[in-house]
C-alpha cells in the first residue's frame, strides 16, 4: 500500500467541485440562487450551445465590494451565516459558501461586479480556481454579471458524459423556470443561442409567471390553493382532474422559496386526487409551502434539491387537506368545449370561443377561508384567516378515507338532494327506481367534507329546478337547468358508478341493507374465512352481513339493495381476496379496487332501458353532490354547456 499523503489542493478542489457542479444546468443554479439572495430585481441568464461553451448570469443586486471579490472565490467563504445556530433558521437559497469556488475550479469565470454606492466596479478573472492578479476597477451597472466559459475545460472524464447540447439546454431552461416559479417577485430573461427563450415581468403574481412559462391552456386549468394551519401555510395552483399529466413532471413544489423534490409531498398530493384521477395519471400543481426553518433541514443534499421534514406527517396532513379543499370548493364541473377546427358545413367564426368555468348555483354559502377566491377585491384585502381543521381528521398516509373519517365523527351533513317534499321525505318513485338507484337518506354524509363544522354555513340554499329532457346514444343524460341557463350532459353510467362508490365508502351502504330470504354459502379458504370474521365491522359499513358460525363456509345473511343483481358468491370471494391482499401488503388501492369493482358491476350499463323518472333522480344525485364529479376510475361524470354558447354554433348570437 502505498504511503498516505495529503491531497494538492488543485486535486482537492476538482474532487469537491464534482459534488456540487454536474452540469450547465447546476452551475446556472448556484449562481442564480445568490443573485436572488442579493435581492436582485431582474436577472438575465444567457447560455450558448447548452451552456458548455458559455453562460452569462446578470443581475442588478446589492453587488460585491472591491475587497470581498477574492475571498468570494475561497471555499466556504460566505455571508450567510456565522455561527453554528444560523444552521437552525436558514432564510436563504445559499449558505454554504461552495459555489462560487467549485465553479472556478473547473472553469474560466470572468466577474464584474459593483455596489450602488461606488463610483466604479470591479473586475475579476479565474482560470481553472487560479487568478493571475488582482481585481482591477472598471465600468460596469450596478449589480453582479458573471460569465463562465468552458466548463470542465481541466476534466475531460466529466466533459465525456456530457450529454447533447439541446439536452443540457433543456435542463438549464428547466431549473431557471423552477427558480422563476419560486420569485414571481423577480423578473427573469432567458436568452439560449441567442434567442430569448422567455421572460417573466416580476410583478409578483404567480398567475402571470405560469402562464408565462407554460402557456394559456395550462395556465386555464388551474385551481388556487389558500390554506393555513398554523404550522404549514400552502398557496399556489393545482391542476383539474381532467388534465392530468403522464409524469409527474409539471409536479412543482416550493418550500420557503426553494424548489424542493419531496415524496411526502407529491403522496399526499396524489391522495387528494385519489378517485379523480385515472390510474397511471398524476395531478400537476405549483405550490408554495412556508414553514418555520427549525422544523426541516435543508442541508441534506449537495445540491439542496431534497429536504427532512422534522414532522412528517404533519406537511403530509396539511397539504392533503388543502389540496382536498381546494378541489371541494373549486365543485370541477367542466364546461362543454366546442373545438374551432370540427369540419362544420357552417361558416367558422373569425375569433375563438372564450371558455370560462362556470359559476352553477351552489348548494352552500362559501366558507369564508375561500372567499378570496370568489371575487377580485377593488381593493388590496387583508389576507383570509387560518381554517383550522380538527384533528380527529388527520390523515395518515397509506390509510384508507373510511378510516379517515368515521360516520359518527363526520361534520354536518349536505342537503339531500331527494329531500324537497315538505318535512323533508324523500320524493315517492316506483319500486323499479328504489331498486336500481336506491334513494340517499335524509341527511346523507359525505366522508370528504373535511371542513370544520363551524365552519360550515347555517342555512342551506335549495337545489335549482332540474328538468331531465332525455337521453343521447342510450347512455348520456340530458337536463336543463331554466335559472342557469346550462344544459347538463351526464354519462349515467358513470355517474351512477360512482355514486354506489360514495355509498359504500362512506359507510352510508349501510343504510341499505337488505336481509336475504334464502342465504348465501361460500367456501373460503380458512385464511381468508379468518381475515373476513376480523373485518367484520368494516363489512358491516359496507352494507353486508355474514354468518360465521359454519367455517370453513361463510353464509351472506345481508347485503346493500344496489348489489342485489349481483352473483353474491362471486362478490364475498372478492372480498376477502381483496382482503388478503391487503394482509400481505397493506395499501390502500386494494380496498379501492374492490369497492370500484363492485360499483361498476352494479351500476346502471350504457344501453339499458331507463325512464326519465330514474334519470332525474339521478341527475339530482350527482348534481347536489359535489364529490360526485369523476367515475371511480377518474373520468368526468357531468359536463355543462351555456346556453349562449350553444346560440354561438347556430349563429343566434
Amino acid at each position: 500500500m502505498s504511503k498516505i499523503a495529503i491531497l494538492s489542493k488543485e486535486i482537492s478542489e476538482l474532487i469537491a467541485a464534482g459534488e456540487v457542479i454536474e452540469r450547465p444546468a447546476s452551475v446556472i443554479k448556484e449562481v442564480v440562487e445568490n443573485a436572488i439572495d442579493a435581492e436582485a430585481k431582474h436577472i438575465t441568464v444567457e447560455i450558448k450551445h447548452g451552456g458548455t461553451t458559455y453562460m452569462r448570469v446578470a443581475d442588478d443586486g446589492c453587488g460585491i465590494a472591491a475587497e470581498d471579490v477574492p475571498t468570494a472565490f475561497l471555499r466556504h467563504a460566505t455571508s450567510k451565516i456565522h455561527e453554528k445556530h444560523d444552521l437552525e433558521a436558514i432564510y436563504t437559497l445559499g449558505f454554504r459558501g461552495e459555489a462560487l469556488a467549485s465553479i472556478a475550479a473547473v472553469s474560466k469565470v470572468t466577474l464584474l461586479t459593483k455596489r450602488r454606492e461606488d463610483s466604479y466596479g470591479t473586475h475579476y478573472e479565474l482560470v481553472g480556481g487560479e487568478s493571475d492578479g488582482e481585481p482591477e476597477q472598471s465600468g460596469c451597472p450596478d449589480g453582479t454579471t458573471l460569465v463562465i466559459r468552458d466548463l470542465f475545460f481541466n476534466v475531460p472524464v466529466r466533459q465525456r458524459f456530457m450529454k447533447k447540447d439541446v439536452t443540457e439546454a433543456n435542463a438549464v431552461s428547466q431549473i431557471v423556470q423552477k427558480i422563476a416559479l419560486s420569485h414571481p417577485e423577480v423578473s427573469f430573461q432567458m436568452i439560449r443561442d441567442n434567442r430569448m427563450e422567455f421572460c417573466t415581468d416580476g410583478s409578483g403574481d404567480l398567475y402571470a409567471v405560469i402562464y408565462a412559462l407554460f402557456g394559456k391552456e395550462f395556465a386555464h386549468d388551474l385551481i388556487p390553493v389558500q390554506y393555513d394551519d398554523g404550522f404549514l401555510r400552502v398557496s399556489g395552483y393545482i391542476g383539474k382532474p381532467l388534465y392530468s399529466k403522464s409524469n409527474r413532471t409539471f409536479q412543482h413544489f416550493f418550500i420557503n422559496g426553494r424548489y424542493i423534490r419531496s415524496r411526502v409531498c407529491s403522496v399526499a398530493l396524489e391522495s387528494a386526487y385519489q378517485n379523480l384521477i385515472m390510474t397511471g395519471r398524476f395531478p400537476t400543481c405549483v405550490l408554495m409551502l412556508e414553514m418555520l426553518p427549525v422544523d426541516l433541514d435543508v442541508n441534506v443534499h449537495p445540491a439542496k434539491a431534497e429536504v427532512r421534514f422534522t414532522n412528517e406527517k404533519n406537511v403530509a396532513d396539511s397539504l392533503f387537506f388543502a389540496v382536498k379543499n381546494a378541489l371541494l370548493e373549486n365543485g370541477l364541473i367542466y364546461e362543454f368545449q366546442f373545438r374551432q377546427n370540427v369540419q362544420d358545413w357552417t361558416k367558422q367564426p373569425t375569433q375563438s370561443t372564450s371558455v370560462v368555468q362556470p359559476s352553477l348555483p351552489h348548494l352552500k354559502e362559501p366558507s369564508d377561508a375561500f372567499a378570496s377566491h370568489q371575487a377580485e377585491p377593488e381593493e388590496e384585502a387583508p389576507p383570509p384567516p387560518p381554517v383550522i381543521y380538527p384533528t380527529q381528521y388527520h390523515y395518515d398516509i397509506g390509510e384508507t378515507m373510511a378510516e379517515l373519517m368515521k360516520p359518527e365523527e363526520r361534520p354536518a351533513a349536505v342537503v339531500n338532494p331527494c329531500a324537497l317534499e315538505e318535512q323533508g321525505t324523500a320524493m315517492p318513485v316506483s319500486d323499479k327506481i328504489e331498486a336500481i338507484l336506491p334513494l340517499s337518506p335524509p341527511e346523507m354524509e359525505t366522508e370528504a367534507m373535511v371542513q370544520s363544522p363551524k365552519a360550515m354555513p347555517e342555512k342551506q340554499s335549495i337545489l335549482p329546478e332540474i328538468r331531465v329532457i332525455g337521453e343521447a346514444f342510450q347512455n348520456y343524460i340530458l337536463a336543463e337547468i331554466p335559472s342557469a341557463q346550462q344544459l347538463l350532459i351526464l354519462d349515467k353510467h358513470a355517474a351512477h358508478e360512482r355514486v354506489i362508490f360514495e355509498r359504500l365508502k362512506n359507510g352510508t351502504a349501510k343504510q341499505y341493507r337488505q336481509l336475504l330470504m334464502q342465504k348465501a354459502e361460500t367456501l373460503l379458504p380458512m385464511d381468508e374465512f379468518s381475515l373476513m370474521q376480523e373485518q367484520e365491522e368494516q363489512l358491516v359499513e359496507l352494507g353486508f352481513s355474514f354468518d360465521f358460525s359454519n367455517p370453513p363456509f361463510l353464509q351472506t345473511t345481508a347485503v346493500p339493495t344496489f348489489l342485489q343483481a349481483l352473483n353474491i358468491d362471486e362478490v364475498v370471494v372478492e372480498i376477502a381476496h381483496n382482503l388478503a391482499l391487503g394482509k400481505i401488503n397493506p395499501q390502500t388501492a386494494y380496498m379501492d379496487d374492490l369497492l370500484h369493482s363492485m360499483a361498476c358491476k352494479a351500476a346502471i350499463k350504457a344501453h339499458d332501458k331507463n325512464d326519465l323518472a330514474e334519470l332525474q333522480e339521478l341527475v339530482q344525485i350527482v348534481y347536489a353532490n359535489d364529490q360526485i364529479r369523476h367515475c371511480p376510475h377518474g373520468r368526468p361524470v357531468m359536463f355543462v354547456m351555456k346556453r349562449q354558447e350553444l346560440e354561438k354554433q347556430f349563429k343566434r348570437v
